[in-house]
């Protein structure tokens, strides 16, 4: 008993230097957590902008010179991109989500009849959530019925299925089509245009507001070239199954015979949608989208002075962007770009990528001399989403940032365990 009681001073003062360390190292791990939350900035570059903000390329000025083995490319001048007779266009490659050349693309514009697509797009969009079906039977309003404008001659007595109103609504434009789809879908045209409204802010169109499913003229009813080319390449992204609706050159309804009235789809074989619009205010309109090889390219043109004109303006653009302007798939989903250090992880290590193929478009001849730049965030403290920001790819040619990418984990890291922790915050300390 004397000798437990000799070891017992020994013993205490061992606690109190243990509580001693759990206190320093608890202090610590705050200091570095606080440190971690607040990193000092690596200088590097400025960004450049996300690949869904990108701005409009501009031809490269520099001599294009070929690898071994390619045909020459260097007398190739690209020249300045058309400049169109319209109030507002653009160009996307939609391959790459990467804009290509535009004209006013943010000014306030009247959608005319391609206001049509995000009623197409809410349609699509009830058929998958399985409230409406192909064959679903609609029942025609008098408001429907006697809609102004164009129309598919739909009738009250006559029964009509949702399939018969998206090709009347799609091919020919059927304002009567798309008010019915509207009032089956949103109960009126007045609530449905809120839905129209409440898809429009999910997709980013920030500078649409809409009254109608039709595109009637109306002060508080409008677009932008810009969100336009967005809700026409979301058709295209989330509903590809009912994007060959929009290649359909004619459709029959009621004994009526109705061309579509996109002239592309006869004098461009690779052109295959997707809208047309007209009224008075509005002008002439044209959505259009053509694939040549790995490439799909998609026009808007608004406010042309006649149906011609809408027609051979787009032709300009779409040209201008196959023939000046190559796409390439430069990283394939889920191989790993790099490995990366992470702090208070179960592993010392994460692997970052993309989760899809990332395509790139750049000017002809640009390929042969573009580099890759990866610059990694840090420190990187678990836990990390599987959506989150790790790194940014940017895309330089001939020393310019070009383009840049957002690069994310390949997989969510989760919070290591306590020691972990602990030990992750102690890292982060050392110098």
């Amino acid at each position: 008993m004397n000798r437990l009681s000799a070891f017992k001073p020994l013993f205490l003062k061992l606690l109190s230097s243990l509580a001693l360390c759990i206190v320093a190292l608890s202090l610590l791990a705050e200091a570095a957590d606080k440190r971690a939350a607040t990193p000092t900035p690596t200088p590097v570059a400025a960004p450049a902008p996300a690949v869904s903000n990108i701005a409009p390329m501009a031809p490269s000025a520099a001599p294009v010179s070929s690898p071994a083995g390619a045909p020459s490319l260097a007398n190739l001048i690209i020249p300045q991109a058309p400049v169109l007779a319209a109030k507002s266009w653009l160009l996307l490659n939609v391959t790459s989500n990467q804009i290509l050349t535009v004209g006013n693309p943010d000014a306030r514009v009247e959608p005319a009849s391609l206001t049509k697509l995000m009623t197409a797009y809410l349609s699509f969009k009830a058929l998958r959530q399985k409230s409406i079906a192909l064959n679903t039977v609609v029942a025609v309003s008098p408001k429907a019925w006697k809609a102004e404008g164009s129309r598919m001659f739909i009738e009250p007595n006559r029964p009509v299925t949702v399939d018969e109103l998206l090709h009347g609504m799609i091919i020919q434009s059927g304002n009567d089509a798309s008010i019915a789809l509207a009032e089956r879908i949103g109960t009126s045209e007045e609530q449905f245009a809120q839905m129209m409204n409440q898809q429009a802010a999910a997709l980013g169109m920030t500078g649409t507001h809409f009254m109608n499913a039709t595109g009637l003229p109306d002060p508080q009813h409008f677009s932008t070239a810009h969100d336009l080319s967005k809700i026409a390449r979301a058709i295209q992204h989330d509903f590809p199954e009912y994007y060959p609706l929009y290649s359909e050159k004619q459709y029959r309804y009621n004994n009526i015979n109705q061309p579509n009235r996109n002239q592309l789809l006869w004098k461009d074989p690779s052109v295959d949608g997707m809208k047309t619009g007209h009224t008075e205010s509005a002008g002439f309109c044209l959505i259009a989208s053509a694939k040549r090889g790995d490439q799909r390219l998609l026009s808007v043109v608004v406010g042309t002075n006649s149906e011609s004109a809408r027609s051979v303006e787009s032709e300009k653009l779409l040209n201008y962007g196959f023939q000046y302007f190559d796409t390439q798939r430069i990283h394939v989903a889920n191989a790993v770009l790099s490995k990366l250090p992470v702090f208070k992880a179960h592993s010392d290590l994460l692997e970052a990528g993309f989760h899809e193929d990332i395509w790139l478009t750049l000017p002809k001849g640009d390929f042969a001399r573009y580099k890759e730049v990866f610059r990694p965030k840090a420190p990187l403290v678990a836990p990390i989403a599987a959506n989150a920001s790790v790194g940014i790819l940017d895309i330089i040619v001939d020393g310019k940032v070009v383009n840049s990418f957002e690069v994310p984990p390949l997989i969510a890291v989760p919070e290591g365990n306590m020691l972990q922790r602990v030990w992750g915050s102690l890292k982060l300390m050392m110098p």
